[in-house]
């Protein structure tokens, strides 16, 4: 059995949630090697488990990602094409209705719009929507950030605080006369200040949430009240 049959035998099990895996080669053959699928919406995306992907490492060389789409065609979508450019592997999609499969590669593609891009950690998420706003409208090139591959540690042990300074944003005495293309530092739902979004004026932020699409969004009392700092870049 090929690493293709491996993952259309493994696809179909999983069904209808997407599967995911990897392609890598281990002991000197290419080998598919099955991932936990970790998005909440499993039938519509997945998010492949750092831990199963360390473990891949450890075994053998990682050389593409595969995932199936148990509905509809095999055609990357945008958030493929995304997560694709983010990991910098080949992309292997297999439908399972038309039992077809379609590969890619990255090519340099990015989102059109900083507008209804789905999440994806590292890649689409609270802080690369400001990076990208800065770099789009300000011209501002922000340091490359390394963060925990994994959200869940980022979020137990957020380091927003700490960052934003040695990023050159400089914490304002007070959260009045907020600019447009201020950082904004929210303390989540979770206790810890694991949040940002950028201000673009007319009481709007630039937001991106997880589990949610980034959008534009009213700077209303909900977020006043988490607000914990405004951070603005200087050269």
């Amino acid at each position: 059995m090929n690493w293709k049959e491996s993952f259309i035998k493994y696809a179909k099990q999983q069904a209808p949630a997407e599967a995911c895996g990897l392609l890598a080669i281990i002991k000197g053959k290419e080998t598919f090697w099955p991932c936990k699928n970790l998005a909440e919406g499993k039938f519509e995306f997945f998010l492949l488990d750092p831990d199963d992907w360390a473990e891949c490492e450890d075994t053998g060389e990682v050389i593409g990602v595969i995932h199936s789409h148990p509905v509809g065609a095999a055609t990357p979508s945008d958030t493929d094409k995304a997560a694709c450019e983010h990991l910098g592997f080949p992309y292997y999609i297999y439908s399972i209705e038309h039992n077809h499969w379609e590969c890619f590669e990255p090519t340099g593609w990015k989102a059109p719009t900083l507008i209804g891009r789905k999440f994806i950690w590292g890649k689409y998420d609270c802080w690369s929507i400001v990076t990208d706003w800065l770099k789009e409208n300000k011209n501002i090139n922000i340091k490359y950030w390394s963060r925990p591959k994994r959200i869940k540690d980022f979020i137990n042990n957020p380091e927003f605080e700490f960052a934003l300074p040695k990023l050159n944003f400089k914490k304002q005495e007070t959260n009045k006369n907020i600019e447009v293309g201020d950082v904004l530092l929210f303390q989540s739902i979770t206790g810890n200040l694991d949040h940002v979004a950028l201000y673009i004026g007319d009481n709007m932020i630039l937001n991106h949430n997880i589990k949610a699409l980034s959008c534009r969004e009213p700077f209303d009392l909900r977020y006043q009240q988490a607000l914990r700092g405004v951070y603005r870049y200087e050269t």
